[in-house]
């Protein structure tokens, strides 16, 4: 029963705060949305980070590059999918201006999908409150509306009017404020995603330079042919 009645006031809240609510409860649906796909697509990224520059250095160190880039192809995320281009170039032997356009271009599609729809939670968390106070803006004129029609100031007539506009504003910004402080933790997590994509670049160019000056790559592609 307490259950009924809470969702009872929640339809009745919604209900009296106007035509405004539906597009303010749009926004939250799809920021809601956005911030669940976010939160498992950061997680799966980083998730394996760790190992997989663990193993791939090790195995890359040792000369067993099929391995290493086998480990690296089946692993998700942006780290391995740079170790990944980087380890192929190697195994190639196009070292040099190439791999490094290959980690580059593989950086920024990997950047691109990690900032995928940051845009729409920022957009959600500015768009919000602007709707919520549009709301409030509508509500004053139906209470200064229904103070004209009757020629007299009574608290029931501006009363539905005030409503609309303090539930309209409440509703914006409830909505607003757990949005962007989603989108600021996303943010941080993508700045570290950043910097371990950095760290992988970093080690994919030390395993070339260490592997071509040992000599060991040129064991591994006599071995390969």
């Amino acid at each position: 029963m307490q259950d009924e009645g809470v969702r009872y006031q929640l339809l009745t809240l919604f209900a009296d705060g106007g035509f405004m609510m539906y597009p303010l409860v749009l926004c939250s649906l799809l920021a809601l949305g956005v911030i669940i796909a976010k939160a498992w697509a950061l997680w799966t990224a980083h998730r394996h980070t760790g190992r997989v520059l663990g193993e791939v250095g090790e195995l890359a160190g040792s000369g067993k590059l099929a391995e290493a880039i086998r480990v690296a192809g089946d692993t998700p995320g942006p780290v391995a999918a740079i170790l990944l281009a980087g380890l192929r170039r190697i195994q190639e032997r196009r070292i040099g201006r190439e791999m490094e356009q290959a980690i580059t271009t593989t950086g920024t599609i990997e950047l691109g999908f990690l900032e995928r729809g940051l845009v729409v939670l920022a957009t959600v968390s500015n768009v919000a409150p602007l709707m919520g106070f549009l709301g409030t803006v509508i509500g004053m004129i139906i209470a200064f509306g229904a103070i004209e029609v009757a020629g007299q100031v009574e608290p029931a007539l501006v009363a539905g009017g005030i409503k609309i506009a303090l539930l309209t504003t409440a509703a914006g910004l409830i909505i607003a404020i757990p949005v962007n402080i989603a989108y600021n933790y996303f943010v941080t997590r993508v700045d570290k995603l950043i910097l371990e994509m950095e760290e992988g670049t970093q080690q994919v160019l030390d395993l070339a330079w260490d592997l071509e000056k040992s000599g060991v790559l040129d064991r591994v592609t006599a071995a390969a042919s």
